[in-house]
């Protein structure tokens, strides 16, 4: 898992997909943090739009946004503890523009984002919210916890696939970000460590 242990505007995961065109889109991962603030949980970004893909905790109780070429989808009433691990996955499709989050098995409503392609040179981060392509960071938008399990595919996933990742069952892994192959690059005050979801059971 990567664990962000201060709150910076330097830190962060910079991830590399393979593919920079794209339809449709799932990301999924577990995150935990005990922050009540806004912060970042997954943020792409391009040269065409600082937003193109955007998953972002708002300081509202229960309330996530997904941003999809700066068109945000708001989705109320969603878990938000502190200090627990969530599943989270969010789901995007070009034709009908549907957005939708899915925490621990369980989906949010359908709301309409972007309508049309998410493509140009990206730039993918984990613990900061990028407002310029891997720079613009905002120390008060940043993430301070741990994450793990990333995955991005250039798909929308079905409601079974989501409900497998989520219970950490046999999944079809990735095709742009594949946890169990990653490439990244750490930036500043980021510590690569075991994960600690179900003690033994999970590997980093």
């Amino acid at each position: 898992m990567f664990t962000f242990p201060v709150e910076s505007n330097v830190a962060r995961v910079r991830l590399l997909p393979s593919g920079n065109n794209f339809t449709s889109v799932t990301v999924c991962l577990r995150f935990l943090t005990d922050l009540t603030r806004a912060y970042s949980l997954f943020s792409m970004a391009s040269t065409a739009n600082n937003n193109e893909f955007l998953i972002f905790k708002t300081p509202n109780k229960g309330r996530f946004d997904v941003v999809t070429r700066g068109k945000f989808s708001r989705f109320n009433g969603l878990p938000d503890d502190p200090n627990t691990w969530y599943s989270i996955c969010s789901t995007w499709d070009s034709n009908s523009g549907l957005a939708q989050v899915w925490i621990n098995r369980n989906p949010s409503t359908r709301k309409v984002g972007f309508k049309g392609n998410l493509d140009g040179e990206l730039s993918i981060v984990l613990g900061q919210e990028q407002d310029a392509v891997d720079g613009g960071f905002d120390a008060a938008q940043s993430f301070v916890g741990m994450i793990t399990d990333v995955h991005m595919w250039d798909y929308a996933l079905s409601a079974c696939e989501i409900q497998r990742f989520a219970s950490d069952l046999n999944f079809t892994p990735g095709d742009v970000i594949n946890w169990r192959a990653l490439d990244f690059n750490i930036v500043g005050d980021v510590v690569i460590e075991d994960s600690q979801i179900n003690g033994c059971f999970h590997n980093q």
